[in-house]
């Protein structure tokens, strides 16, 4: 699937983009599995969310594949997909490696619920690109109104779900309100 998007000479540039987020995530201290010793493919909220394969900001970054395509469809439209593809994805790697800093981590911890976030671990940041991939590449090959109604659904799920979603993760990170803190809480 993500494979139609690449051409054969981009695969060794974007598999060294992938092991290069991982070295660095390691060099920043990030641990490569969750450091209760297990790997499995939930994290659910708690101690191993942010640690396992998948947990429920794993949409979240389905919905910035969804929005990097669309944004990046606009800002250069004489850019192949595949080029688009790449930009994509090394600004996911790059916010993985940004959010991942004590600056994000602290900032999660002071202006969200996130009271004991830690941090991602190196296998679910490399995940949370690979979402973001299977987001653009559903982006590339959905009409608008299914991949606008698809944002929607991801979003509303997670807000059902936990009381978050990345709507109210950047409104929380950009403008923290306490009314919606609150309600999280509750």
């Amino acid at each position: 699937m993500i494979a139609r998007l690449l051409r054969p000479r981009q695969i060794p540039a974007l598999i060294a983009i992938l092991l290069l987020a991982a070295a660095i995530l390691f060099a920043l201290g990030r641990p490569a599995i969750c450091t209760c010793g297990t790997v499995s493919l939930w994290g659910a909220v708690g101690p191993a969310q942010s640690q396992m394969l998948a947990d429920w900001y794993s949409p979240s970054h389905i919905v910035h594949g969804f929005l990097f395509y669309a944004l990046l469809r606009i800002a250069a439209p004489n850019w192949s997909v595949e080029r688009r593809f790449a930009v994509a994805l090394v600004i996911e790697a790059a916010w993985e490696l940004l959010e991942n800093t004590p600056l994000i981590i602290d900032r999660y911890r002071e202006a969200t619920i996130a009271l004991g976030y830690s941090g991602d671990s190196i296998l679910n940041s490399l995940s949370d690109i690979l979402m973001m991939a299977i987001g653009f590449w559903g982006a590339s090959r959905l009409p608008v109104w299914a991949s606008v109604a698809l944002v929607l659904l991801l979003e509303l799920v997670a807000l059902i779900a936990i009381r978050d979603n990345l709507t109210l993760n950047v409104v929380m990170l950009l403008a923290p309100s306490d009314a919606i803190r609150a309600w999280q809480a509750s």
